[in-house]
């Protein structure tokens, strides 16, 4: 027999989420690689912070990969994101180009395990398809979507650092804005999901 009390108590903590935690979204790229830090509180999104790595810099390809680990670094011991959500690299004619981006990415990678977050990727369809509605919307629709969703003023931003918010906005919605947990349409989802809490 089903106690409805138990199933109230178990499905309290998903109508009413109390985890705090951050995502770094990341945009990775060999001159400019974008980032953004957004927390997250129940259901609300703040912006922590945002911005960019330059690389140009760097004349040694290798040296641009140093640094992107380093900085990624010293970014998440400064803001402690649980979560990493970063852009794939979408394909391209040039594949050097291509080649030196996937690098990039794996760098960006290895600096979010080593430091213990969980990584997720998406692609830059879903990423648009996730803030802005559309798979094929410009950056530019994208930066003025997330000026609405999270009620900042991203005018004066790099691209590169609205495309890695817009990463890290995607992983909140894919995640159902509750880190992960899986959320319920109704009685029957849960308990068929969960026969050992029904008594």
């Amino acid at each position: 027999m089903v106690i409805l009390c138990d199933i109230i108590r178990y499905l309290l903590p998903l109508t009413e989420v109390k985890d705090n935690y951050k995502i770094l979204g990341i945009d990775p790229g060999t001159n400019v690689l974008g980032y953004a830090v957004l927390e997250i509180r129940g259901r609300e999104m703040k912006l922590v912070t945002m911005g960019v790595l330059k690389l140009k810099s760097f004349k040694e390809h290798t040296e641009k990969l140093k640094e992107i680990y380093l900085q990624l670094q010293e970014i998440i011991e400064t803001y402690l994101p649980k979560e990493l959500a970063i852009e794939a690299p979408f394909y391209g004619k040039n594949v050097q180009s291509m080649l030196k981006l996937g690098r990039a990415q794996g760098v960006a990678m290895a600096a979010g395990i080593t430091m213990g977050l969980n990584i997720t990727e998406y692609s830059p369809k879903k990423i648009k398809q996730s803030v802005a509605g559309n798979g094929n919307a410009s950056k530019e629709q994208v930066a003025a979507m997330l000026n609405s969703i999270l009620d900042v003023n991203l005018n004066d931003q790099y691209l590169d650092a609205t495309d890695a918010l817009g990463a890290a906005v995607c992983h909140y919605h894919q995640s159902n804005g509750v880190g992960g947990k899986k959320k319920y349409s109704g009685w029957g989802a849960f308990i068929k999901d969960n026969p050992g809490k029904i008594k």
